[in-house]
Protein backbone atom coordinates (compact mmCIF):
# COMPACT_ATOMS: atom_id res chain seq x y z
CA UNK A 1 0.00 0.00 0.00
CA UNK A 2 1.24 3.48 -0.84
CA UNK A 3 2.30 5.82 1.95
CA UNK A 4 3.36 9.45 2.08
CA UNK A 5 6.96 8.16 2.02
CA UNK A 6 6.54 5.97 -1.06
CA UNK A 7 4.30 8.12 -3.30
CA UNK A 8 4.93 11.70 -4.40
CA UNK A 9 1.85 13.88 -4.07
CA UNK A 10 1.30 16.57 -6.70
CA UNK A 11 0.73 20.22 -5.88
CA UNK A 12 -2.87 21.18 -5.12
CA UNK A 13 -4.82 22.34 -8.18
CA UNK A 14 -8.33 22.59 -9.58
CA UNK A 15 -9.63 19.21 -10.79
CA UNK A 16 -8.96 18.49 -14.45
CA UNK A 17 -10.83 16.19 -16.81
CA UNK A 18 -9.42 12.89 -15.47
CA UNK A 19 -10.14 13.78 -11.82
CA UNK A 20 -13.64 14.96 -12.70
CA UNK A 21 -14.31 11.71 -14.58
CA UNK A 22 -13.13 9.69 -11.57
CA UNK A 23 -15.27 11.82 -9.26
CA UNK A 24 -18.37 11.13 -11.35
CA UNK A 25 -17.71 7.39 -10.89
CA UNK A 26 -17.59 7.58 -7.08
CA UNK A 27 -19.83 10.54 -6.14
CA UNK A 28 -22.67 8.30 -4.90
CA UNK A 29 -20.23 6.19 -2.92
CA UNK A 30 -18.67 9.35 -1.45
CA UNK A 31 -22.09 10.50 -0.22
CA UNK A 32 -22.79 7.08 1.36
CA UNK A 33 -19.35 6.98 2.98
CA UNK A 34 -19.73 10.52 4.32
CA UNK A 35 -23.14 9.74 5.85
CA UNK A 36 -21.81 6.52 7.36
CA UNK A 37 -18.93 8.43 8.98
CA UNK A 38 -21.28 11.12 10.23
CA UNK A 39 -23.71 8.64 11.80
CA UNK A 40 -20.95 6.44 13.23
CA UNK A 41 -19.22 9.37 14.93
CA UNK A 42 -22.55 10.69 16.28
CA UNK A 43 -23.40 7.25 17.67
CA UNK A 44 -20.22 7.42 19.75
CA UNK A 45 -20.90 11.07 20.67
CA UNK A 46 -17.76 12.31 18.96
CA UNK A 47 -18.21 15.86 17.60
CA UNK A 48 -16.36 15.45 14.27
CA UNK A 49 -19.32 16.82 12.31
CA UNK A 50 -20.58 19.26 14.94
CA UNK A 51 -20.71 22.20 12.51
CA UNK A 52 -23.21 20.24 10.39
CA UNK A 53 -25.36 18.85 13.21
CA UNK A 54 -28.30 21.05 12.17
CA UNK A 55 -28.35 19.71 8.60
CA UNK A 56 -30.47 16.85 7.30
CA UNK A 57 -28.62 14.05 5.52
CA UNK A 58 -30.04 15.27 2.20
CA UNK A 59 -28.79 18.83 2.77
CA UNK A 60 -25.43 17.61 4.03
CA UNK A 61 -24.86 15.57 0.87
CA UNK A 62 -26.34 18.03 -1.62
CA UNK A 63 -22.92 18.62 -3.19
CA UNK A 64 -22.20 17.98 -6.86
CA UNK A 65 -19.14 17.78 -9.07
CA UNK A 66 -19.01 21.59 -9.24
CA UNK A 67 -18.25 21.64 -5.48
CA UNK A 68 -15.10 19.54 -6.00
CA UNK A 69 -12.59 22.42 -5.74
CA UNK A 70 -9.10 21.02 -5.19
CA UNK A 71 -7.26 17.80 -5.94
CA UNK A 72 -3.83 16.33 -5.36
CA UNK A 73 -2.79 12.99 -6.78
CA UNK A 74 -0.01 10.47 -6.54
CA UNK A 75 0.93 7.93 -9.20
CA UNK A 76 1.28 4.43 -7.78
CA UNK A 77 2.00 1.12 -9.52
CA UNK A 78 -1.68 0.23 -9.68
CA UNK A 79 -3.21 3.63 -10.58
CA UNK A 80 -3.62 7.02 -8.88
CA UNK A 81 -4.48 8.04 -5.36
CA UNK A 82 -6.60 11.19 -5.31
CA UNK A 83 -6.98 13.54 -2.38
CA UNK A 84 -9.86 15.96 -2.81
CA UNK A 85 -11.31 19.04 -1.15
CA UNK A 86 -15.05 19.34 -1.58
CA UNK A 87 -17.31 22.18 -0.45
CA UNK A 88 -20.55 21.35 1.37
CA UNK A 89 -22.94 23.95 -0.13
CA UNK A 90 -25.36 23.81 2.81
CA UNK A 91 -22.49 24.97 5.07
CA UNK A 92 -21.33 27.79 2.76
CA UNK A 93 -22.00 30.39 5.47
CA UNK A 94 -19.77 28.50 7.92
CA UNK A 95 -15.98 28.64 8.13
CA UNK A 96 -15.77 24.83 8.29
CA UNK A 97 -17.57 23.88 5.09
CA UNK A 98 -15.17 21.48 3.37
CA UNK A 99 -14.48 17.78 3.57
CA UNK A 100 -11.26 16.10 2.51
CA UNK A 101 -11.54 12.69 0.89
CA UNK A 102 -9.19 10.06 -0.40
CA UNK A 103 -10.02 7.99 -3.47
CA UNK A 104 -8.39 5.58 -5.86
CA UNK A 105 -8.45 5.71 -9.65
CA UNK A 106 -7.24 2.57 -11.47
CA UNK A 107 -5.06 2.77 -14.56
CA UNK A 108 -7.00 3.44 -17.79
CA UNK A 109 -7.88 0.36 -19.76
CA UNK A 110 -8.93 -1.74 -16.77
CA UNK A 111 -12.52 -2.65 -16.01
CA UNK A 112 -12.23 -1.34 -12.44
CA UNK A 113 -13.93 1.90 -11.43
CA UNK A 114 -12.65 4.72 -9.24
CA UNK A 115 -13.58 4.26 -5.58
CA UNK A 116 -13.57 6.14 -2.28
CA UNK A 117 -11.04 5.09 0.35
CA UNK A 118 -11.87 7.42 3.24
CA UNK A 119 -13.05 10.73 4.62
CA UNK A 120 -10.43 12.66 6.57
CA UNK A 121 -11.14 12.93 10.29
CA UNK A 122 -8.80 14.64 12.70
CA UNK A 123 -8.34 14.20 16.44
CA UNK A 124 -5.87 16.57 18.11
CA UNK A 125 -4.90 16.66 21.74
CA UNK A 126 -5.44 20.03 23.40
CA UNK A 127 -3.01 21.53 25.98
CA UNK A 128 -5.56 20.85 28.75
CA UNK A 129 -5.50 17.11 27.94
CA UNK A 130 -8.84 17.11 26.09
CA UNK A 131 -9.29 16.48 22.40
CA UNK A 132 -10.50 18.51 19.43
CA UNK A 133 -12.36 16.54 16.77
CA UNK A 134 -13.17 17.61 13.25
CA UNK A 135 -14.05 16.25 9.84
CA UNK A 136 -15.07 19.63 8.41
CA UNK A 137 -12.27 21.89 7.29
CA UNK A 138 -11.76 25.45 6.10
CA UNK A 139 -10.78 26.64 2.64
CA UNK A 140 -7.35 27.52 4.06
CA UNK A 141 -6.67 24.08 5.57
CA UNK A 142 -4.09 22.41 3.34
CA UNK A 143 -5.05 19.26 1.50
CA UNK A 144 -2.39 16.85 2.71
CA UNK A 145 -1.78 13.11 2.73
CA UNK A 146 -3.94 11.28 5.26
CA UNK A 147 -4.58 7.62 5.96
CA UNK A 148 -7.86 7.94 7.91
Amino acid sequence: MATRDTAELSQAHAPKEASLAAYSEFESELKRTLLHERHDKAKHELPYFEAAAHLSDADFTSFTQSDFETVRHAQVAYGHILFGKLKIPALAGSKNCYIHFRAFEPEPGTDKKAEVHSIHTERKEEPDGGFKYRALFTKEDPLEWFDT
